[in-house]
């Protein structure tokens, strides 16, 4: 969980980190049309290249005009592509309701699709949005790849910390290597297994591939720190992923944090 005032620092250093060399498409969901405003009005300031919001995600809206409005709250502080991201821990949207907010807000023109049965979901939403919506994309880490690519998704919008091998599986299922797909989605499986389990998966990762320095969340109770078995399980899966990766500008790190190995033997 981050302050509004992190997440708009954190928009900014994506922004001036990338430096134009790839696009950059900003979050700015909120818990009401003027707090997902305020974060859409900085993205544009930043000369963003799209936005992307959940529905509003502290208690769930079932008015379809609202949800409407909310995203319309969004479309007048842009000029760029929205994204919406229709996914469980927001309002979640039938396919009537997506397609209407695509039809009703000019610049929506992209989902990211992570509603149950999300094979399904995709199918519908190309099937019945028309030519306005541009591409579809699946999420959740890429788990459901090899079901959603042959039903004509546009891309995958995974978690950063193994993005480079989600791409693997991306360019092999675009060359029709389903062989090598599915080798690669082999390697991913016993990862996608531990992140069902709640826990500091994503995090942690990104601190052993050394991208940031610290795994510790505020999350606590939704999010349990991870244990000593989980760390066993992620150092196996870690070596067998680590021949995948094409981002290696530091070593690969083993093992736990030296902070919670301190709180083991307390």
């Amino acid at each position: 969980v981050l302050t509004d005032q992190e997440r708009l620092h954190g928009m900014q250093m994506v922004v001036e980190h990338t430096a134009g060399r790839v696009p950059v498409i900003l979050g700015v969901q909120g818990a009401s049309g003027n707090h997902a405003a305020m974060f859409a009005r900085h993205a544009q300031a930043l000369e963003a290249d799209g936005v992307i919001a959940m529905a509003p995600y502290i208690e769930p809206i079932e008015d379809e005009d609202a949800m409407v409005r909310y995203y319309q709250g969004i479309d007048r502080e842009v000029d760029m592509p929205i994204f919406i991201q229709n996914h469980l821990r927001g309002s979640e949207l039938s396919i009537d309701t997506v397609v209407r907010l695509i039809n009703e807000v000019e610049h929506i023109e992209y989902v990211k699709e992570e509603v149950f049965p999300p094979t399904h979901m995709i199918t519908g939403l190309i099937e019945q949005a028309g030519p306005k919506l541009k591409g579809v994309f699946g999420g959740a880490s890429g788990r459901y790849l090899l079901l959603e690519h042959p039903r004509g998704v546009a891309g995958q919008m995974p978690g950063c910390h193994i993005t480079d091998v989600v791409v693997r599986l991306w360019n092999a299922l675009e060359a029709g290597d389903l062989k090598e797909a599915k080798r690669v989605y082999g390697i991913m499986a016993p990862l996608f297994a531990l992140e069902t389990i709640k826990g500091t998966n994503y995090p942690e990762i990104l601190r052993r591939r050394q991208v940031i320095k610290s795994s510790h969340s505020r999350l606590t109770t939704r999010f349990p720190t991870q244990d000593a078995y989980d760390h066993a399980a992620l150092d196996d899966i870690l070596r067998d992923l680590e021949p995948l990766f094409t981002w290696n500008e530091k070593p690969l790190l083993y093992g736990p944090p030296e902070w919670l190995k301190d709180q083991w033997t307390d």
